[in-house]
């Protein structure tokens, strides 16, 4: 019988996407590179030929290695289909939020073993994409009961769960009526709300206001999906909570864009939803050269971007949204985990969780020069009982 594999070298890294400091420029990126895995976490990186010696060895074959995709904005949790709204979408039909009632009463009517397999199945597809990493919102039950369902399940295959009871409020309904914070706080690591005053369905900035205070003094973080169909509060509103991110931002004044610059609230752009809604990019030029924190995320939903593939959302960053490669990058690894205010993924530093990807190329540029080829996969650094 073997030993207890608890180390191990990957080397033979053609490219080595570190996103460290450490190293000069912004991926902190290193050539004929080479780490090591010590019980799941990075504890050496530097030259191939200076690697130390593991107890298990796996040859990357001169290809690119990167930290895993961090989704930090996603809707896993749901039942039902609205192919049709997309359909409707492609011929002109406008978005405006209502949608969301359809999934509620699809997601309400399914069983928890229903849901649980679409849960680990979508889960499973973004993983094969390359994705270690996965933030998942309620929103799809907006009562009590099925608020605390939808929690607990998607608890059980990530431990980044947001509370977004605050995603439409029902025909008739008050929000204090299912913004039950006492029964949901404890399966959730974070509050969201859809503050967005050009839809019908949501809520204005007021009404966002008294949901992030109450989720603050129930001891949960805050996240704002913001400024996505006009100009609004969105954006302010997170920034005066100093809520970890708000999300969307289509719609940014001047004044917003300096805002952000001004504070750690990261700007999560989504741009899976704009080329599902046919609707305009954001202007992520124009934030990242005013020094705002951005991420890139998914937002895989049934209404609006039901896609799962962090690499198709960096090929939109770069055509459509004018980041570079680079930057496109790290907003999706990097910027994730800091969206999710985590210092222990997105980058391939000493210290780091051991959450790589391998891809099928030479450079991590291929990610945006090969848009659909699935380049991308998780590298399975596990440590287990060898014989």
């Amino acid at each position: 019988m073997g030993g207890l594999v608890t180390s191990i070298l990957v080397d033979g890294i053609g490219e080595l996407v570190t996103n460290s400091p450490a190293v000069g420029d912004g991926l902190g990126l290193l050539t004929d590179a080479a780490l090591v895995v010590d019980s799941d976490r990075i504890a050496w990186v530097g030259p191939s030929a200076s690697a130390p010696a593991a107890d298990r060895r796996f040859d990357a074959g001169r290809r690119s290695v990167v930290p895993s995709f961090v989704d930090s904005h996603s809707h896993l949790a749901f039942a039902g289909d609205r192919a049709d709204e997309f359909t409707a979408r492609m011929a002109g039909a406008r978005y405006d939020g209502g949608g969301i009632s359809r999934t509620v009463s699809a997601t309400r009517g399914a069983s928890d073993d229903e849901l649980r397999a679409l849960l680990r199945a979508r889960v499973a597809e973004m993983q094969a994409q390359g994705t270690g990493t996965i933030e998942i919102k309620s929103g799809y039950g907006l009562t009590v009961e099925h608020e605390v369902r939808l929690l607990r399940l998607a608890r059980e295959v990530t431990d980044e769960t947001t509370f977004l009871g605050a995603h439409v409020c029902p025909a008739g309904a008050s929000p204090s009526e299912y913004l039950d914070l006492e029964a949901c706080a404890p399966h959730a690591r974070w509050i969201d709300v859809f503050c967005e005053p050009a839809s019908p369905h949501a809520f204005d900035g007021d009404q966002a206001r008294a949901v992030l205070a109450a989720g603050r003094a129930a001891g949960l973080g805050l996240r704002v999906h913001g400024n996505q169909l006009g100009h609004g509060p969105g954006v302010a509103v997170a920034v005066e909570f100093g809520a970890a991110s708000v999300d969307h931002c289509t719609y940014l004044s001047a004044a917003d864009v300096d805002a952000l610059a001004a504070c750690d609230t990261v700007a999560t752009l989504l741009p899976g939803v704009e080329f599902a809604t046919r609707s305009p990019y954001p202007d992520a030029r124009a934030l990242i050269d005013a020094g705002v924190r951005v991420a890139l995320a998914t937002d895989c939903n049934p209404g609006t971007c039901f896609t799962s593939s962090m690499p198709f959302v960096i090929a939109l960053a770069v055509r459509e949204m004018g980041l570079t490669p680079a930057e496109a990058l790290r907003a999706a690894t990097a910027g994730g985990a800091a969206a999710l205010r985590r210092g222990d993924v997105g980058h391939l530093g000493v210290g780091a969780t051991a959450r790589m990807t391998v891809l099928d190329a030479p450079s991590y540029q291929h990610l945006a020069y090969r848009p659909g080829v699935p380049i991308a996969r998780l590298l399975d650094t596990t440590v287990r009982t060898s014989g």
